[in-house]
């Protein structure tokens, strides 16, 4: 039992944490919790304590007026950027996609930067409590050089906010954010494959009984880390997970099989249940698989009639390059793994490289053809990455790469107003690049037969 309760706990922290990065409300209020702690800390050194050198000697009147005028300004600016944040959020969704709008949620200057300026409300107001009213009276000289203090830095970070908000909203940086989210999780993925054990699938043949485990609520699959699935059935067991990580599932959906049917298959089912972690929304704590869709809506929202700006969308093309180029040669979790006591774990929904090769260029490469240049930039990357995956010994993802070059250069030859002389060049472009032996023969007879040799 208490082996199923620590990967449940570990499972709701990072959950938690991950949560707690996402919002806009968490740390902010983490900061004002502090500026009331910190208020009460001044105001106690200032009663017991004796003068302390390097503060501020004003008279009462006058730090009332002081107080009174930070604690109005930084309300009232609290609410500017409240509204910056909106307007932000507003133009990624119009502009980029609505799931972008996660990384604008998530910013962390945008949560101190407001967290600052309430904490500084509060803690002025909390000050000024502690001001004597009589003529002639000496401010607290601690508490009021303290706000003096946190003004000032509120002031740079209001600064700091306003430059990070204007070059958070160029597209370059949008993508980039995305791209390095999906670089770190790949990473981290690479991690576990490297401590995970491989093993040979082994199925069940027909008839054998299994306990079917159902999913217990409609929602994304964000967790399903497979060192926990495994500690969670019998020794001996075999558990298949019947979803993976980024996949949306129904309530009563077959969650994951197990067999031979455990002893206890109630027990078996709770602590499966609480190793697979179902959200309201999608997110990218194990989903490389999201920042492929992310940056793939950037894509095609600049391909749009209402948008029209191919320059983006060459630029996204670009980042999902790098970003396959990384994931195309790394060793990701298999669909195998063994684990200790002879328990195996089979996951034969994992996305396979042929898959994310078909995720991150199927729906650009559909809206391409309109837009020669953004076809051309499809077809160096799609070269780029053959030459990589050969030079890496991954050849068995070739064929996705060139199935892309054939399909696209298919739908170019039927694009109607695409001039000869714009078709040959990006022909030349699509061959040319990705096998050199075929240099010699980008003639007329290239551009009328199918270029899969």
């Amino acid at each position: 039992m208490n082996g199923s309760v620590r990967p449940a706990l570990r499972l709701a922290v990072a959950a938690a944490a991950y949560r707690f990065r996402e919002s806009l409300f968490l740390l902010p209020a983490l900061i004002v919790v502090g500026s009331i702690v910190l208020a009460e800390v001044a105001a106690a050194v200032d009663r017991d304590a004796g003068p302390v050198p390097f503060t501020v000697t004003m008279h009462s009147s006058t730090a009332t007026w002081l107080l009174s005028t930070v604690a109005g300004a930084t309300i009232t600016t609290a609410g500017v950027v409240f509204s910056l944040t909106v307007v932000s959020l507003q133009l990624a969704s119009s502009q980029f996609s609505p799931r972008v709008m996660r990384s604008f949620i998530r910013d962390r200057l945008s949560q101190v930067v407001i967290g600052s300026l309430i904490a500084t409300f509060v803690y002025c107001v909390l000050i000024l409590r502690g001001i004597d009213g009589e003529a002639g009276s000496v401010a607290p000289r601690v508490s009021l050089t303290i706000a003096i203090a946190l003004t000032v830095v509120t002031v740079l970070l209001i600064v700091a906010h306003l430059d990070h908000l204007a070059h958070g909203l160029q597209v370059g940086e949008v993508v980039r954010s995305i791209g390095g989210e999906g670089e770190q999780v790949l990473a981290a993925e690479a991690a576990v494959s490297r401590t995970e054990q491989r093993a040979a699938t082994r199925y069940p043949p027909v008839g054998v009984p299994v306990l079917t485990v159902a999913a217990p609520r409609d929602g994304w699959v964000t967790q399903a880390p497979g060192d926990r699935v495994l500690a969670a059935v019998e020794p001996g067991a075999t558990v298949c997970l019947e979803t993976r990580t980024g996949a949306y599932i129904h309530a009563g959906e077959p969650l994951a099989t197990v067999w031979p049917v455990p002893p206890s298959p109630e027990r078996t089912r709770r602590r499966l249940i609480r190793t697979v972690l179902i959200a309201d929304s999608r997110t990218m704590q194990n989903d490389i698989d999201f920042a492929l869709r992310q940056l793939v809506d950037i894509g095609l929202r600049a391909l749009s009639a209402a948008i029209n700006d191919p320059t983006t969308a060459v630029e996204v093309v670009l980042r999902i390059g790098s970003l396959l180029r990384r994931l195309l040669t790394t060793d990701l979790p298999a669909e195998g793994v063994s684990g200790a006591e002879g328990r195996l774990l089979l996951r034969p929904w994992r996305l396979s490289p042929q898959e994310y090769v078909a995720h991150g260029f199927d729906q650009l490469r559909q809206a391409a053809p309109a837009q020669p240049q953004v076809a051309a930039a499809l077809f160096r990357v799609l070269n780029m990455l053959m030459v990589h995956v050969r030079q890496s010994g991954r050849e068995d993802v070739v064929p996705a790469l060139r199935r892309q070059i054939d399909l696209l250069l298919d739908a170019l030859r039927s694009t109607p107003g695409l001039h000869d002389a714009d078709l040959e060049r990006l022909a030349t472009i699509a061959t040319g690049t990705a096998d050199p032996a075929d240099h010699s023969k980008l003639s007329d007879e290239t551009a009328s037969r199918p270029a899969h040799q």
